[in-house]
C-alpha cells in the first residue's frame, strides 16, 4: 500500500489515462478502476473511433459530494465495468478548466435547471451535450437513476435510438446558442443601481443576515455594493443589512472559531451548520468586505477577523514560492467535518472540567451534539462551534476565549488534517492581492502590503509572459492559458497594490491587461467578453457571463477597472468601453439586479463622479486612512513617492502649483481637475462637497 492525496492505493492497482496530471483532482482519481483520461483529443478521438458517447465528470478536489460519488461508484469494480463499456470517460478539474465547467453548467442548467458539482453530462463524441446530471448515487434511489441503471440506458439508446439522439442535441444546441447571445439595453445609471439595492433588500433575512433562505453563500461583493451604496445615497438600511450579515457569520459555525477562516457556505438560514471546505476566493473577497466595512461601520471587530483571516490564510495556504493554495478539504478520514467539529467529552479532556463547561456553555456544545450528517441526518455525537454576538464585545469573555482556542488549536493539529488542494490559481491570488491591498489601506498595517507585493511578484514571474497570463501552477509548472477572470482579477490587485505603492509598474501591467482583455476576450459582436480567450477556445460554446455567482464575473470587475484606469491615468476612452460592456447585459440586469451586484458597484463608479487625489507626499497615513474611510466608495489615492515620480510621469502628471513647485495635493475626476491644495484637510472638505 502507498499513499496518494490523502487516499490508500494498493501496490496492485494501475493508473488509468491520468497519469502525468498536475491537477489535485484529477490525481485523486487516478487509480479508479474508471478508464479516466484527460480532456483532449485523445479521449474524444477514441470516442469517435469505438463509437461510444462520452462521460464528462467536471468536480475539484476539495468537494464533498465528488469525494461521495467516488467512494460509491468511481471505486467500485462493477460500476467502473459498466462505465468503461459504455463510455470514453473523461474528468475536468473545473477550477483548471472553468471554460469547460462554464460551457457545460450553462448546458445543466437549462436543461435540469439546477447545477452544482460533480457535474456530469454525457456528450456525443463531437463534444455536444445530450444529458446532465449532478450527483449520481450507485444504485438508483428516491427518485435519482444509479450509475448501473444510467449506463445500461445509455447503451440501448445509443445502439437503437440515435435518430432520437441526434434530434435532441440538434434541439439542445440551438438553445445554448441562442442563450448565448447578447441582449443589451441602457445599464448604466442610477435606476440601474437602485434596483440592485431594492431586490437585495427584499430578499435580506432581516433575522439572521444575508439573503435568501437556506443554503447560505457569503457573496461578498452584495456586501461591497451596499457599502457603497450607504454611503453614496447616505442610506443607514444598506449600512445595517451589511452589519448583520458580517456579524451573523462571524458568530455562526460558518467561522472557523478554533483555526479561523471562513468554510464555504451554510447549509441551513442561521450560518451554523457550514459546508466545511475552506475556498482561498472566499476568504480573500470577505477579508475584503470585512475591511471595507472596517472602514466605513468603524466597528473593531471588523479589523479583527480581518486579522484573522490573514492568519488563517498565512498559516494554512501560504506556499513557499509566495503564493497561496487554492483549498481546504471538507473530509477528513472519508468524513466530512471531523476535523472541525468537537465531541464534548474532548473538549472537557482539553479544558479541564469547569473551563469546559464554561466554554461549552458560550459555544453551544452538547453532550449529545449538535451536528448531524447532512446527507443522512444521523446524528454524530460532534458539535460545531458558534456564538452570540453579545460575547465578542465583552473583554474578559475575550481574554477567556482566547485562552480556550489556543489549547483547542494546538490538540486539533494533532488530528488528520484536510487534503489541501495545492495548485496556484492566477485569478484566485488576484483576489488575495486586491484583499491585502484593502487591508493595508484601512488598517495601515504594513505587513498586508509586503505579502500583496510578494503574491504579485510571483504571479508576474512565473504566470506573465509576452504578454499572456497563464492560469495555473503546480510542481513547478505554469501551464493552461489564462482566462477571462485571470486577467480581470489580477488587473484588480495590481491597480489597488499601486495606490498602496505608488509603484507604477503595477499601474503599466494592470493597464496592458486590461487593454488584452478588450482585443482577445470580445467574440465577433457584442461588446462584453468571453470566458476564454477568442484565438483559442476548445469548447463547444464559449460563455459570456456579467452575473455574479461565488464570485464576481469577469465582466463586472473589468468594468470597474476600466472606470478606474480611465480615472487614473486621464483617458476618457477606458470609461466608454466599461459602459459598452454594462450594457452589454442591460436586460438581464434588468431581470434579476441582484446577481449583478458588483457590476452594480461599477455602474455606481460610473455614474457618480469618481476622484482620485493625487499626490507627490502625505500628512502621515492616519491623514489618509480617515479620509478614505469616510470617502472611499468614490475616492483613491496616488501617491507618487519621490523615488517613482519620474518613472510616472508618462502615466501621470507630476504635480505643480501655480509657481511650478511641486504641490501636496490635486483633486481630479473623470472630467476635470482641481486647482492643488496644502492640506488633507482641504482634500477632505473638497470631496465631501463635490
Amino acid at each position: 500500500m502507498f499513499l496518494t492525496q490523502s487516499k490508500w492505493v494498493s501496490v496492485s492497482d494501475k493508473p488509468n489515462h491520468l497519469l502525468g496530471q498536475k491537477s489535485p483532482y484529477l490525481i485523486q482519481h487516478l487509480y479508479n478502476p474508471v478508464d479516466w483520461y484527460p480532456w483532449g483529443e485523445e479521449a474524444f478521438g477514441k470516442a469517435l473511433k469505438e463509437n461510444k458517447p462520452v462521460f464528462l465528470s467536471i468536480g475539484y478536489s476539495t468537494c464533498h459530494w465528488c469525494h461521495v460519488m467516488e467512494r460509491e461508484s468511481f471505486e467500485d469494480p462493477s460500476v467502473a465495468e459498466e462505465m468503461n463499456r459504455t463510455f470514453v470517460c473523461i474528468k475536468v478539474d473545473r477550477e483548471e478548466r472553468p471554460d469547460i465547467d462554464a460551457a457545460y453548467m450553462r448546458i445543466s442548467q437549462m436543461l435540469t435547471g439546477t447545477g452544482g458539482w460533480p457535474l456530469n453530462v454525457i456528450l456525443t463524441p463531437e463534444r455536444k451535450p445530450i444529458f446532465a446530471l449532478t450527483y449520481i448515487p450507485k444504485e438508483s434511489r428516491r427518485g435519482m437513476i444509479g450509475m448501473i441503471e444510467l449506463c445500461r440506458q445509455v447503451r440501448e439508446l445509443w445502439e437503437n435510438g440515435r435518430d432520437e439522439i441526434d434530434s435532441r442535441v440538434e434541439e439542445i444546441m440551438e438553445r445554448v446558442r441562442s442563450s448565448n447571445r447578447t441582449n443589451p439595453d441602457l445599464a448604466v445609471s442610477e435606476r440601474t443601481v437602485h434596483s440592485i439595492f431594492e431586490q437585495l433588500r427584499n430578499n435580506f433575512d432581516e433575522e439572521y443576515g444575508g439573503f435568501g433562505m437556506a443554503p447560505k453563500f457569503p457573496t461578498p461583493h452584495n456586501l461591497m455594493f451596499l457599502l457603497r451604496y450607504s454611503q453614496a445615497y447616505s442610506n443607514n438600511e444598506a449600512a445595517e443589512m451589511v452589519r448583520k450579515t458580517l456579524d451573523s457569520m462571524r458568530t455562526g459555525g460558518i467561522w472557523d472559531h478554533v483555526g479561523f477562516g471562513f468554510h464555504r457556505y451554510s447549509t441551513d438560514a442561521n450560518w451554523v451548520v457550514p459546508h466545511f471546505e475552506k475556498m482561498l476566493y472566499d476568504n480573500a473577497l470577505l477579508m475584503t468586505a470585512y475591511a471595507e466595512a472596517y472602514a466605513s461601520l468603524k466597528d473593531p471587530l471588523y479589523q479583527r477577523v480581518v486579522d484573522e483571516i490573514f492568519a488563517f490564510l498565512k498559516t494554512e495556504l501560504l506556499s513557499p514560492e509566495g503564493a497561496f493554495y487554492s483549498a481546504l478539504d471538507a473530509d477528513s478520514e472519508g468524513e466530512e467535518g471531523k476535523y472541525y467539529t468537537w465531541k464534548y467529552g474532548e473538549i472537557v479532556d482539553i479544558l479541564g472540567k469547569d473551563e469546559a463547561e464554561k466554554f461549552c456553555d458560550l459555544f453551544n456544545v452538547s453532550p449529545q451534539g449538535n451536528y448531524s450528517e447532512e446527507a443522512t441526518g444521523r446524528s454524530t455525537s460532534r458539535n460545531i462551534l458558534y456564538l452570540s454576538r453579545d460575547n465578542l464585545s465583552n473583554s474578559s469573555f475575550d481574554e477567556f476565549m482566547s485562552g480556550c482556542i489556543r489549547r483547542l488549536f494546538e490538540a486539533r493539529k494533532r488530528r488528520v488534517r484536510p487534503h489541501r488542494d495545492e495548485k496556484i490559481l492566477t485569478d484566485i491570488n488576484g483576489l488575495v492581492i486586491a484583499a491585502l491591498s484593502a487591508a493595508h489601506r484601512y488598517t495601515g498595517k504594513k505587513e498586508y502590503v509586503d505579502l500583496a507585493e510578494k503574491v504579485a511578484s510571483f504571479l508576474l514571474t512565473h504566470m506573465y509572459r509576452d504578454g499572456r497570463l497563464l492560469h495555473r501552477y503546480k510542481d513547478g509548472e505554469a501551464a493552461i492559458r489564462g482566462f477571462l477572470d485571470d486577467y480581470a482579477f489580477l488587473s484588480w490587485g495590481l491597480i489597488d497594490l499601486f495606490l498602496e505603492t505608488s509603484n507604477p509598474s503595477y499601474l503599466e501591467t494592470a493597464l496592458a491587461l486590461t487593454k488584452y482583455t478588450l482585443e482577445h476576450f470580445r467574440g465577433s459582436s457584442g461588446s462584453s467578453l468571453f470566458l476564454d480567450d477568442q484565438t483559442s477556445s476548445d469548447v463547444i460554446i464559449s460563455v459570456r457571463e456579467g452575473h455574479d455567482g461565488a464570485i464576481p464575473s469577469g465582466n463586472s470587475v473589468t468594468c470597474l477597472n476600466l472606470v478606474r484606469l480611465s480615472a487614473i491615468i486621464g483617458d476618457p476612452s477606458l470609461k466608454i468601453e466599461a459602459e459598452k460592456i454594462a450594457d452589454d447585459f442591460g436586460k438581464e440586469i434588468q431581470a434579476v439586479p441582484m446577481y449583478h451586484s458588483f457590476m452594480g458597484i461599477a455602474i455606481l463608479a460610473m455614474v457618480r463622479k469618481r476622484f482620485f487625489v493625487k499626490t507627490s507626499k502625505v500628512e502621515g497615513n492616519r491623514g489618509k486612512q480617515d479620509a478614505l474611510s469616510r470617502l472611499y466608495y468614490n475616492a483613491d489615492f496616488v501617491c507618487l513617492r519621490d523615488e517613482f515620480a519620474e518613472a510616472a510621469s508618462n502615466l501621470l502628471f507630476v504635480l505643480r502649483d501655480k509657481k511650478g513647485k511641486n504641490a501636496k495635493y490635486q483633486v481630479c475626476s473623470d472630467s476635470e481637475c482641481y486647482p492643488p491644495l496644502d492640506s488633507m484637510d482641504g482634500v477632505i472638505r473638497l470631496l465631501e462637497s463635490a
